[in-house]
């Protein structure tokens, strides 16, 4: 960041130069820098606020993607063909790496990866709603892959221009990754759709399941988001909930006519004034009782997560052994 000031160790009290009024001076180069789309690096001030509004995303964003493998590695070990079972085991290896890239994001702003860890399994951090809803069927990894990846894409792509470096450096790879996710559910639900009548149906039936859930994933109406308004006059979030959630709507609707499926909204249709889809209303009450916990498989999928995590201790633990023993000495040697 070129104009700002201070490093992350600042506070807005701290002096620069010994001014009296050197908070304002790290607040006006602050807020100077995000006007002119500079990146806020690491080291460069930033208000407590914006660390933690960092914080909370990249934390929610860095869970949903370990959270998110379990819904489809459920089915590695059932894929129907060989070149289905690399693919979904590519993409679930994608989204592991996702988290770590975002944890690592989110170190550079102070927060620890065992922390928020911490946070996840405790349930005082949470992850998108969309991944406590169950795989019943094959069709159900095309389904998340068209419809779920799809989404992410659409929230995702606009935060490669993020205000916060690491996190929008972060979400370049990420987002390419997740288009691949994306094309790979197209082309499963193409190929089941195109099928037997009994995989059309399958198919069919994973969009109706998958299709509301998908819109709940950007979030709460604009009105309702505690968080959307000021996030993106720190150009963190570059367009609002219900903005990003249209745009997805009408890249789906010509998709889904090529699949030859049909979106489960009796009121979705073209609306020639405002240039965009009607569609209907969508269920908040379902949305807010997954996030409390009232999903279909919340306890579910944290008793893995949990679990998964207590196995895999004697391999942090050897790392953490391995590090400590090869680190380079005050001479730069190798201890033994």
């Amino acid at each position: 960041m070129a104009t700002a000031v201070g490093s992350v160790g600042a506070d807005a009290g701290d002096s620069v130069g010994g001014g009296a009024d050197s908070g304002t001076e790290y607040e006006r180069a602050f807020d100077a820098a995000v006007a002119a789309d500079e990146r806020i690096e690491p080291r460069d001030w930033m208000p407590d606020a914006y660390r933690a509004t960092l914080v909370r995303q990249i934390a929610q964003h860095a869970h949903s993607e370990i959270i998110g493998m379990q819904p489809e590695a459920n089915w590695i070990t059932r894929a129907p063909s060989l070149r289905r079972k690399a693919i979904l085991m590519a993409k679930v290896q994608d989204e592991a790496g996702h988290g770590l890239y975002l944890y690592s994001a989110a170190e550079t702003l102070g927060t620890g990866r065992d922390e928020l860890l911490d946070k996840l399994h405790s349930g005082r951090q949470k992850y998108s709603s969309i991944f406590n809803y169950p795989t019943l069927t094959w069709a159900d990894v095309g389904a998340i892959g068209w419809l779920v990846d799809g989404a992410a894409i659409t929230n995702q792509v606009p935060l490669c221009r993020c205000s916060y470096g690491p996190y929008a450096r972060a979400m370049v790879r990420i987002c390419k990754e997740e288009s691949f996710h994306q094309r790979q559910g197209y082309e499963l639900l193409l190929a089941l759709s195109r099928g037997t009548p009994e995989q059309h149906a399958m198919a069919q039936d994973a969009v109706d399941r998958w299709w509301w859930p998908s819109l709940m994933m950007f979030g709460p109406p604009d009105d309702e988001s505690q968080h959307s308004a000021q996030s993106m006059a720190w150009k963190i979030k570059r367009h609002s909930n219900d903005e990003l959630r249209q745009r997805f709507v009408d890249i789906c609707v010509p998709q889904a006519e090529s699949l030859g499926l049909t979106l489960p909204d009796p009121d979705l249709r073209w609306n020639e004034e405002r240039g965009h889809h009607d569609f209907g209303p969508i269920d908040w009450t379902e949305f807010r009782n997954v996030l409390k916990g009232d999903g279909p498989c919340n306890e579910e999928r944290l008793t893995r997560r949990r679990r998964a995590h207590e196995e895999g201790a004697w391999v942090r633990e050897s790392a953490a052994a391995y590090a400590a023993k090869h680190t380079p000495g005050e001479t730069g040697a190798i201890r033994a």
